[in-house]
C-alpha cells in the first residue's frame, strides 16, 4: 500500500484504540522503547478528560492506519503543539500524514495562530523532518544534543492565523 494514495477516514479516537496506536507507533521504528509510554498517556489523556487535546486517527478498510495527537501549548495565546503523529509503515507515502496534519490544521482554523512541532535532528528522522517542510512547517531553532548525545532537537513551526 506505500506509496499508493489512499482516502482514509479520519474519526475521533477511543480507549479501545489504545492496542492499535501502540501497534502503530511501535512500528515506525524511530521512538525510544521509553517514548511509547509516553506516546500512549498523551493518546489516554486525549481520549480521557484531558481539556485541550485531540486525537484523530485515518481508517483504511476499517483498520487504523495512523494517529495524531495535538492540543494548546500552556501559557501561550492561540499556540497549539502537535504532540505525537505516527503512521503504519506499510501506509507511509500514501498521503495518510497528509490528511492528519490537513485535518488537524482545518479544525485549528479560527483559533491557533502557531502549531508547533519539535522533532529529532537524527538522520533516521530525515524524512519526518522532509514531510513536516513540505506541509509549510519552518524549522526555527535546533536545541544539540536534547534527546540524548548527537540526537538534536528540530523544533518547527507553522503560521495558521494572526
Amino acid at each position: 500500500m506505500s506509496g499508493t494514495l489512499v482516502s482514509p477516514l479520519l474519526r475521533h479516537l477511543n480507549a479501545a484504540d489504545r492496542g492499535r496506536i501502540e501497534e502503530i507507533t511501535r512500528a515506525v521504528g524511530l521512538f525510544r522503547e521509553d517514548e511509547i509510554p509516553v506516546a500512549l498517556e498523551v493518546f489516554d489523556g486525549a481520549v480521557g478528560a484531558a481539556a485541550g487535546y485531540e486525537a484523530l486517527g485515518a481508517d483504511v478498510d476499517g483498520r487504523l492506519a495512523g494517529w495524531i495527537c495535538w492540543g494548546p501549548t500552556p501559557c501561550t495565546l492561540g499556540t497549539y503543539d502537535l504532540y505525537w503523529m505516527a503512521v503504519d509503515p506499510g501506509f507511509q507515502g500514501s498521503g495518510i500524514g497528509s490528511a492528519l496534519i490537513a485535518e488537524m490544521e482545518r479544525r485549528l482554523s479560527g483559533q491557533a495562530r502557531l502549531i508547533v512541532v519539535e522533532t529529532a535532528g537524527r538522520p533516521d528522522y530525515a524524512a519526518t523532518r522532509r514531510f513536516y517542510e513540505a506541509r509549510g512547517y519552518r524549522a526555527v531553532a535546533t536545541i544539540p544534543d536534547f534527546y540524548g548525545p548527537g540526537d538534536d532537537q528540530v523544533v518547527y513551526v507553522k503560521r495558521v492565523s494572526g
